[in-house]
Protein backbone atom coordinates (compact mmCIF):
# COMPACT_ATOMS: atom_id res chain seq x y z
CA UNK A 1 0.00 0.00 0.00
CA UNK A 2 1.22 3.51 -0.62
CA UNK A 3 1.46 5.94 1.76
CA UNK A 4 -0.78 8.93 2.09
CA UNK A 5 0.42 12.54 2.95
CA UNK A 6 -2.40 14.45 4.52
CA UNK A 7 -2.35 18.03 4.83
CA UNK A 8 -4.54 19.56 7.86
CA UNK A 9 -4.60 22.88 9.99
CA UNK A 10 -5.50 21.94 13.56
CA UNK A 11 -8.26 23.83 14.56
CA UNK A 12 -9.58 23.74 11.01
CA UNK A 13 -13.57 22.04 11.67
CA UNK A 14 -13.26 20.31 8.24
CA UNK A 15 -10.15 18.56 9.74
CA UNK A 16 -11.51 16.87 12.52
CA UNK A 17 -14.60 16.17 10.49
CA UNK A 18 -11.70 13.87 8.56
CA UNK A 19 -10.10 12.75 11.99
CA UNK A 20 -13.15 11.03 12.57
CA UNK A 21 -13.91 9.85 9.02
CA UNK A 22 -10.99 7.82 9.04
CA UNK A 23 -11.31 6.38 12.35
CA UNK A 24 -14.37 5.20 12.07
CA UNK A 25 -13.64 3.97 8.31
CA UNK A 26 -10.71 1.85 10.07
CA UNK A 27 -14.02 0.26 12.49
CA UNK A 28 -15.56 -0.77 9.66
CA UNK A 29 -12.96 -2.20 7.51
CA UNK A 30 -10.41 -3.31 8.99
CA UNK A 31 -8.11 -3.18 6.10
CA UNK A 32 -7.98 0.61 6.16
CA UNK A 33 -5.76 0.48 8.91
CA UNK A 34 -3.11 -1.06 7.15
CA UNK A 35 -2.81 2.46 4.65
CA UNK A 36 0.03 4.98 6.07
CA UNK A 37 -1.10 8.03 6.25
CA UNK A 38 1.22 11.20 7.55
CA UNK A 39 -1.03 13.75 9.21
CA UNK A 40 1.33 17.15 8.25
CA UNK A 41 -0.09 20.01 10.43
CA UNK A 42 0.48 22.81 7.38
CA UNK A 43 1.72 25.71 9.99
CA UNK A 44 3.87 23.74 11.68
CA UNK A 45 5.52 22.27 8.30
CA UNK A 46 5.33 25.38 5.55
CA UNK A 47 8.30 23.63 3.93
CA UNK A 48 6.51 20.16 3.37
CA UNK A 49 3.01 21.87 2.38
CA UNK A 50 4.52 24.39 -0.02
CA UNK A 51 5.85 21.52 -2.23
CA UNK A 52 2.31 20.70 -2.63
CA UNK A 53 -0.71 22.24 -4.89
CA UNK A 54 -3.72 23.24 -2.82
CA UNK A 55 -5.58 25.53 -0.98
CA UNK A 56 -7.99 24.00 1.11
CA UNK A 57 -7.43 21.62 3.87
CA UNK A 58 -7.82 18.42 4.81
CA UNK A 59 -5.85 17.39 1.39
CA UNK A 60 -4.87 14.08 0.71
CA UNK A 61 -1.46 13.30 -1.78
CA UNK A 62 -0.24 9.79 -2.53
CA UNK A 63 2.83 10.38 -4.25
CA UNK A 64 2.57 13.33 -5.94
CA UNK A 65 -0.71 13.13 -6.93
CA UNK A 66 -4.01 14.79 -5.46
CA UNK A 67 -6.65 12.53 -4.50
CA UNK A 68 -8.77 15.43 -2.48
CA UNK A 69 -8.83 19.00 -1.70
CA UNK A 70 -11.83 18.74 0.56
CA UNK A 71 -14.15 22.14 -0.35
CA UNK A 72 -16.14 24.28 1.68
CA UNK A 73 -19.44 23.10 2.52
CA UNK A 74 -18.16 19.68 2.00
CA UNK A 75 -20.13 17.81 4.54
CA UNK A 76 -19.05 14.49 6.67
CA UNK A 77 -20.38 12.08 4.54
CA UNK A 78 -18.59 13.84 1.41
CA UNK A 79 -15.44 14.26 3.53
CA UNK A 80 -15.56 10.30 5.11
CA UNK A 81 -16.53 8.85 0.93
CA UNK A 82 -13.27 10.82 -0.51
CA UNK A 83 -11.25 9.37 2.02
CA UNK A 84 -12.47 5.83 1.87
CA UNK A 85 -11.75 6.24 -2.35
CA UNK A 86 -8.09 7.52 -1.25
CA UNK A 87 -7.64 4.47 0.55
CA UNK A 88 -8.80 2.46 -2.10
CA UNK A 89 -6.19 3.98 -4.72
CA UNK A 90 -3.46 3.85 -2.25
CA UNK A 91 -3.97 0.13 -1.72
CA UNK A 92 -4.20 -0.87 -5.71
Amino acid sequence: MKKLRIFYLENCPYCKKAAKALKELEDENPGFKEAEAEWIEESRCPEIADKYNYYYVPSIFCDDVKLYECRPGDDYDEIKSRFASAIRWAAE
